[in-house]
């Protein structure tokens, strides 16, 4: 049957209408696309740091809920203060026939016992001294040796905050922010792709190469400077190769990620190659980055020979330190409060009680 031409007139006046109609959602979604993020900075409060020279633009903007967030996840636990030793008090080396062996001997019985209850807050109850027969007592004896290097050896980069067992481990056995050495994706894809295009936490969900903590966190030889004068360097020395750029940026995403805070932080980003424009921070980073080589080198790597294999990644390697191992998205770990005050064994063998 026929359309009358009425009906045809209707049937296009309701497409149209309909059109018309989607045509106004859209477009009032791409408004919204538009304008949102900019009112969000006024809905949702920001704070503004100044990290460089004025008027360089060089500032972290975080959002107010994001800054509490990371101060509460970066909020310690409180603990017991030292106890002075008295004259004649009884040593913990007299008292528990372990605590010799785990270098706290020398700790009167009522400091030994505090630090014990302490190690089991910051890491885990079996993590005390003398609570396992296993590797972790093992671990707990070669990890505090550690602690007291980084605070006694790094001073230049943790203090004075200093570090103790929860700055890495946050109440867990294993801390939550490490890593294992990755496999290659395409064993075939030679070198300079066989790690790219792996979505993973290491390069957070991104196609940049996801060995730039094994390159630049672990082995030493390499430098992460990537500025160059010529096009297309693919030779990689002396200058930076295409997939050394590559890498280099997957490590800035680490360090912008672990810390909270974006490139102006460290660069002034209108010269990034410039030492007159880098701020206190940056050699602070690169001192942080020697520290962190220093620690997987001489106290995370060897631990392979105590852990048991399910303990260790895929290519058989322990579980490693970064960042966001100890800062978990702040600029300061525990917001730049001390973490060794109320500690001083962990700062020294010979600890001084004040």
């Amino acid at each position: 049957m026929a359309k009358s031409r009425q009906q045809i007139r209707d049937e296009m006046t309701g497409l149209l209408l309909r059109g018309g109609l989607i045509g106004v959602i859209a477009f009032a979604a791409a408004v919204a696309f538009m304008v949102i993020p900019i009112q969000i900075g006024k809905i949702w409060p920001t704070t503004s740091i100044q990290t460089g020279y004025r008027g360089t633009g060089m500032d972290v903007i975080r959002f107010d809920t994001q800054i509490a967030a990371t101060v509460a996840a970066n909020t310690p636990p409180v603990l017991g203060a030292p106890i002075p030793p008295e004259a004649g008090a009884p040593l913990a080396g007299d008292a528990y026939p372990f605590a010799e062996a785990a270098g706290v001997g020398n700790l009167t019985v009522a400091n030994f016992d505090r630090l014990n209850a302490a190690i089991a807050v910051w890491v885990a109850p079996e993590a005390a001294f003398g609570a396992s027969d296993g590797y972790l007592q093992a671990i707990s004896v070669r990890h505090l040796e550690m602690t007291r290097a980084i605070n006694d050896e790094w001073d230049a980069h943790v203090g004075p905050t200093g570090v103790n067992c929860y700055t890495c481990h946050r109440g867990e056995s294993v801390p939550l922010d490490t890593w294992f050495s990755p496999e290659p994706l395409n064993n075939w894809a030679g070198p300079n792709a066989m790690f790219q295009n792996q979505a993973t936490a290491m390069n957070y969900s991104t196609a940049l190469p996801v060995d730039a903590m094994q390159t630049y966190l672990l082995e030493t030889e390499q430098l992460v400077g990537v500025n160059g004068y010529d096009s297309r360097n693919t030779t990689g020395e002396p200058g930076a190769s295409i997939y050394h750029t590559y890498q280099t940026f997957s490590l800035m995403q680490h360090f912008a990620n672990s810390l909270g805070v974006n490139c102006t932080y460290c660069h002034n980003t209108r010269s990034i190659a410039d030492p007159a424009g880098f701020t206190p921070q940056w050699a602070s980073a690169q001192i942080g980055r020697a520290m962190t080589q220093d620690i997987n080198n001489t106290w995370i790597v060897p631990d392979l020979e105590l852990l048991p294999p399910e303990r260790l990644g895929p290519l058989g390697d322990p579980a490693k330190v970064n960042c966001a191992t100890c800062h978990l998205g702040a600029p300061q770990t525990f917001n730049g409060e001390s973490a060794v005050v109320d500690f001083p064994e962990l700062v020294s063998a010979e600890p001084v009680y004040e």
